[in-house]
């Protein structure tokens, strides 16, 4: 497990420099933001450039974990999909090839005539990157590489990172929206039993240097497996009333009405289904609260093993809810990542139907259950 997560971790760091990357670099960010805005979009390149950067993240992570565990090729799982259509209107899968120059040529088939984007973005792809932490030599729990299986959001929180916004002043720690929520995710998950075990979030966007203005970074990792908790955090402070739960803008009012009432004006608003299990993890919230099924087992599996290295979870809202109605009041169970939802197709096939809560301490869990059973259509 140790070598397993010294390698998530570089891997996470890889993808981070590519996400800066493609904000700092002019001929990068130009098409960045063009995509964002242009009237003219798709038109040279049938997807548009974040799209490009998203995959071209997910596909490193695949090479890199696939070249270091031959046993995880065929159970890496991400968000997109890696076909392009180019404008002469040809298929191509983006990957990294086995030099600089071939992967530049295929990106640059993608990208044509951005010849220069794709030189930039190949050599981020090949370059090696190895994460220096002392305190990874202490993990000694043993997992084979065959027996999990991974899935990764390259960049979650997308439209925050196309934005780009410096200036969202935190309330309580929680950013509204803004650069900070874009976040490179990574999680194990068990394959016969579909538990999460292992899970890593990378802030690419975590700070300036207070001198060179260039961006800092940061990471944060959990293995939760066979009764054994590791994390880079600190054990979570002892739970405070009220407690304070994040959500996001969209959610229903009915769910927004009967957690104020719970919060007593803590009720706090977030982007990113990652960013706000983050907000969860770092002790800035009690609980992510989420009612319908927009999130998916890429966006949770990471955030859900940290959660559990320090003694919470995530579990699937409409499910618990409905054990309760039914007078269940025992422990409802933690979503599990590898088996699709049946009748679905495509990415609905992983998504997290019937919402979900992420937690630290149970009584919280028990707390955000009662009050939202009250409510109406949930």
């Amino acid at each position: 497990m140790a070598a397993l997560l010294k390698d998530v971790l570089s891997a996470s760091e890889k993808a981070a420099e590519i996400a800066r990357l493609c904000r700092d670099a002019e001929p990068l960010f130009r098409l960045l933001v063009a995509e964002k805005t242009g009237a003219d979009r798709n038109q040279r390149f049938s997807h548009d450039f974040k799209t490009l950067a998203d995959v071209l993240i997910q596909e490193v992570i695949r090479h890199d974990l696939g070249a270091k565990f031959p046993e995880l090729r065929g159970h890496i799982g991400g968000e997109e999909s890696n076909e392009f259509t180019n404008a002469n209107g040809d298929t191509v899968a983006v990957r990294v090839c086995g030099t600089v120059g071939e992967t530049a040529a295929l990106l640059g088939s993608v990208l044509h005539p951005e010849r220069e984007a794709a030189e930039l973005l190949a050599a981020a792809a090949h370059r090696d990157v190895a994460v220096g932490d002392a305190a990874l030599d202490g993990v000694t729990v043993s997992i084979a590489p065959g027996d999990v299986a991974v899935w990764i959001d390259p960049i979650d929180s997308t439209n925050e990172y196309i934005v780009g916004r410096e200036d969202v002043a935190p309330q309580d720690g929680i950013a509204p929206s803004g650069l900070c929520s874009a976040l490179v995710l990574i999680g194990a998950y068990e394959r016969s039993s579909g538990r999460p075990v292992l899970g890593v979030i990378n802030e690419p966007f975590h700070r300036r240097h207070p001198q060179t203005r260039g961006w800092q970074g940061r990471y944060h990792w959990g293995i939760a497996y066979q009764g054994t908790h590791l994390s880079s955090l600190s054990p979570p402070a002892p739970p405070r009333p009220p407690p304070r739960v994040v959500l996001s803008r969209a959610e229903a009012q009915g769910v927004r009405d009967a957690l104020a009432s719970l919060c007593g004006g803590h009720l706090r608003f977030a982007a990113g289904a990652g960013y706000k299990m983050l907000c969860v993890i770092l002790g800035h919230a009690d609980a992510y609260v989420l009612s319908g099924g927009s999130t998916f087992a890429w966006d949770a599996c990471a955030p859900h093993a940290i959660l559990c290295a320090l003694g919470g979870g995530v579990v699937a809202l409409g499910d618990a809810l409905r054990a309760r109605r039914e007078g269940d009041t025992g422990t409802p169970p933690q979503l599990t990542y590898n088996r699709p939802a049946e009748g679905a197709v495509g990415a609905e096939r992983w998504a997290n139907r019937g919402g979900l809560v992420a937690y630290v301490h149970p009584q919280h869990l028990e707390a955000v259950l009662e009050v939202l059973a009250a409510v109406p259509g949930l």
